[in-house]
């Protein structure tokens, strides 16, 4: 790697982009420095040899958000930056996807790409460049990689596309799509939007590619400058005949094996034909090379599973399960039986099925989001859980890790654009989908169970919405797209792309591609298939639960709200709290009060939320002379009675004002808690209200109470 520092800059979408190589972190196998605005990230690769053997690639992609870079302290006792945020594991998720599919086959060196952000210019998001930087440092280094690769954010305002949004311009978008790939081919897509059609949604991802090739070449030029060598690598050689060998003796099995429907069973009778030819070759083989030759013939059998599915699925248009390409598993929904949550849904696809619970709670349960954006609350959540036994295995049971959080993630943009807004359902919402039995595809099985656990709760989501993972096999020219891909089908085969939405149109779409040459026609018509299997599921789900219940759950809190001034703030509140805690203590109820003047009441008593509202109605309620008012005398003096028109206001009614004539004592007009009709003749500079009630003896009654 090169020690003098070279910049390189292009003007892109309106701003400078810039890329520093040679000055920061030479120790790397290769590192740069990007600049877009006032955004600066730092991406650093650095590589390991295995030691040993091993069958799996270990790439870790970080993306570390650093407080400073806003100008924040981080909150919290110790001011010190976490564990990674949602944002930010996302945020490597989506860098890792389009990056882990272009490592050799069978490089096995440990790789570690992290990504600092150094500075955060909200005009200049800095994920996408630290996609850029990730791809660049990889690019310029010795490691083996087939990028570059790019990526782009697409939105659309009043039905024109726009490159790279400002954050402040995406809630005027109907589309959130983020595409990367390389020069020749889209391998990543994470799109949401306000039920798109597919054709719109196609028109996007074209534009992207488009914008995506661009920075590619931009990537090439400077590698072409300051890039090292790439070491050479290839997989380890199989002895001559060993292959032919393997396929000779264990096809015939191995494809009985792979055409068990069964997964359970499939899985255990492809265990079998692995595990008879591991110990056959482990007999045979020296205790000097035993190791090698077995791991060869491991591999050699992966393959094999490999080979046969492809060509059953692309000769025999034969899947494992036996479906059709097209075909769904059998689907099944259920709603309401857990009797104590607020919602829940139980969704059956095949062999993944995802119980959802929801939650409702007011607002002032709303998530808060404090990241390098300015902090911000989150209304609508959907957490995604996927323990060990679903698929029939041990393992770590704690956190979420990078995967589930992703996948909950992905519901949850599924799900926003069908949520409604919050002066419509005044709630907090809260999803849980746990998976409790998986074989492909569920995430959008969880989809599926939150809307049936939205209907069940009484929440009016504008539509139903559903979502169905497609796949592809691909050789050549030749390909087959698959619908509702199950695990062996998604591992091994060439696309994972996922399409949730309602009847109307695409509300998220995440794909995944490993082949190359994947057109527009190929995308077209997975769409197309997805748009027929997810209006198949949306059938299901409206045949189980046509629409939301007309009532929240008895478990569910009730939630009323109400507008007061914002002067009248105060008077709720009352000096350091003390009023409204009094409310509170007295009702039991939950009050939220924005700056605004909204007031959310909630409580699972209907009766404490009115005794709430009467009571801050009183506090609020305004006082105007000439007004007449009925209020309760709780307090004589000799001078007067105090009368209290509205909770904390009181009224003087002075002793020449409580009746016609003389009156010697204010004890013979009234006495404490009488009921006394009043008019308010002044109120004075501090807030001071003098009342008569002897001005109603003449004047013409009034009904303002």
């Amino acid at each position: 790697m090169t020690h003098e520092k070279k910049v390189f800059r292009r003007q892109w979408n309106g701003q400078n982009l810039q890329v520093e190589v040679g000055q920061l972190a030479q120790q790397a196998d290769g590192a740069v420095l990007v600049r877009y605005g006032e955004t600066a990230v730092l991406s650093a690769v650095v590589h390991k040899p295995a030691s040993g053997y091993q069958d799996f690639f270990p790439l870790t992609i970080n993306y570390d958000e650093k407080m400073f870079a806003a100008g924040k302290i981080p909150g919290g006792f110790n001011k010190r930056e976490g564990k990674p945020s949602t944002h930010a594991t996302l945020t490597a998720r989506l860098i890792d996807r389009p990056i882990r599919p272009l490592f050799p086959e069978g490089y096995h060196d440990d790789v570690q790409i992290t990504n600092i952000v150094f500075s955060a210019d909200p005009a200049a998001g800095p994920e996408l460049l630290a996609m850029l930087g990730s791809s660049l440092a990889l690019g310029i280094s010795s490691i083996p990689f087939a990028g570059p690769i790019a990526g782009v954010k697409v939105a659309r305002v009043n039905g024109e596309l726009q490159l790279n949004p400002q954050s402040n311009e995406l809630p005027e978008s109907d589309l959130d799509l983020t595409v990367a790939g390389t020069a020749t081919a889209v391998n990543m897509v994470e799109a949401g939007g306000q039920e798109i059609a597919e054709a719109d949604m196609l028109a996007a991802l074209e534009f992207g590619l488009a914008k995506v090739k661009e920075l590619c070449q931009f990537e090439q030029e400077i590698i072409a400058t300051v890039g090292q060598p790439k070491a050479e690598f290839s997989a380890p050689e199989i002895p001559a005949g060993l292959r032919a060998e393997v396929d000779d003796h264990y096809q015939a099995t191995m494809q009985a094996a792979i055409l068990t429907k069964d997964k359970v069973a499939r899985e255990e009778n492809i265990a079998a034909v692995k595990s008879l030819a591991h110990d056959h070759y482990a007999a045979m083989a020296d205790s000097s090379d035993e190791t090698s030759i077995v791991g060869l013939v491991d591999e050699l059998l992966a393959d094999l599973e490999r080979r046969l599915v492809r060509q059953l699925i692309l000769s025999d248009q034969q899947r494992p399960d036996g479906r059709k390409l097209n075909e769904i598993r059998p689907l099944s929904a259920e709603v309401g039986i857990l009797p104590r949550t607020h919602g829940s849904g139980l969704f059956t696809r095949g062999q993944t099925q995802v119980l959802t619970a929801l939650t409702l709670a007011p607002l002032g349960e709303a998530q808060v989001i404090d990241g390098l954006l300015p902090e911000y609350q989150k209304t609508f959540v959907h957490h995604y859980n996927f323990p060990q036994f679903s698929v029939g295995e041990t393992g770590r049971y704690g956190a979420p890790g990078r995967r589930e959080i992703g996948h909950g993630a992905l519901g949850e943009r599924a799900l926003q654009p069908v949520i409604p807004d919050t002066t419509e359902f005044p709630y907090a919402i809260r999803l849980v989908s746990n998976v409790l039995e998986s074989n492909g595809s569920s995430s959008q099985a969880s989809i599926c169970a939150s809307t049936l656990a939205l209907l069940d709760g009484g929440v009016p989501i504008k539509a139903p919405v559903a979502g169905i993972a497609m796949g592809m096999v691909k050789e050549g020219t030749e390909y087959a797209i698959l619908t509702d891909i199950q695990g062996i089908e998604d591992h091994l085969g060439d696309m994972d792309f996922k399409v949730a939405g309602t009847a109307q149109g695409i509300t998220a779409l995440q794909m995944d591609i490993k082949a190359e040459g994947v057109t527009s026609q190929i995308l077209g018509q997975a769409l197309a298939q997805a748009k027929q299997a997810r209006l198949e599921i949306l059938s299901t789900i409206q045949a189980t639960i046509p629409e939301h219940r007309a009532a929240l759950s008895a478990y569910a809190p009730k939630i009323e709200q109400l507008m007061i001034k914002p002067e009248q703030i105060k008077d709720v509140i009352g000096h350091g709290g003390e009023t409204i805690n009094e409310i509170i203590a007295q009702t039991g109820v939950k009050i939220d009060i924005e700056q605004t003047g909204q007031v959310t009441i909630s409580s699972n008593d209907l009766a404490t939320i009115e005794q709430a509202k009467q009571i801050i109605a009183d506090l609020t309620r305004e006082i105007k002379v000439g007004g007449v008012y009925l209020g309760t005398v709780n307090r004589i003096e000799a001078f007067g009675a105090f009368v209290e028109l509205a909770r904390g206001k009181n009224a003087l009614v002075h002793i020449s004002q409580l009746t016609m004539g003389h009156l010697d004592k204010v004890e013979n007009a009234v006495n404490l808690g009488d009921q006394l009709l009043v008019k308010v003749i002044s109120i004075d500079g501090k807030g001071r209200i003098n009342a008569s009630r002897k001005a109603l003896l003449t004047d013409e009654p009034q009904t303002e109470k």
